[in-house]
């Protein structure tokens, strides 16, 4: 049986990624015509591993900042949370392994400022590491939500 793949493989997996691909059929009647990129688990953890403590992204800012880098009209959406989902799993994979230097994913949202349910240990570990940086994280139904989270998005 094969050995399942460590997130930091999964992170470290491109294969054909990125690639530009023109917008057609279902996908252009959703975004528009013109064209959209599918980055790389790497591209999107790059972008994560330079947000600054106090500072914040959401996975929106990063998709722009991805389309703008590749020339592109729009960044997958699905491909881009999956990314983001598992640079944060191969963060504290390289956490557990005594790495020090790892992505800081939890200062990446979701959009509106919501804090990411899919992270390892769930909302409530990203709430606290949010918190020890500052960051007030307030509870908005079942969501958590970082209050005032647009004064500490990071200029990219």
């Amino acid at each position: 049986m094969p050995k399942k793949k460590s997130w930091q493989d999964k992170l470290n997996n491109s294969t054909d990624l990125p690639k530009k691909v023109e917008m057609d059929g279902k996908i252009a009647e959703r975004f528009g015509p013109g064209f959209m990129v599918i980055p790389s688990p790497k591209d999107v953890d790059a972008i994560m591993k330079k947000v600054l403590k106090g500072k914040l992204i959401t996975v929106k800012e990063i998709r722009e900042k991805l389309a703008k880098d590749f020339d592109a009209d729009i960044t997958c959406p699905l491909t881009t949370g999956i990314f983001t989902w598992i640079s944060a799993n191969a963060a504290e994979e390289a956490a557990a392994e005594g790495k020090v230097d790892i992505t800081p994913y939890w200062r990446t949202l979701k959009s509106d400022g919501v804090l990411n349910e899919k992270y390892p240990f769930g909302p409530e570990h990203q709430k606290s590491l949010l918190e020890a940086e500052g960051h007030k994280v307030i509870q908005k139904g079942k969501k958590y939500v970082v209050d005032n989270f647009e004064k500490s998005l990071a200029k990219l």
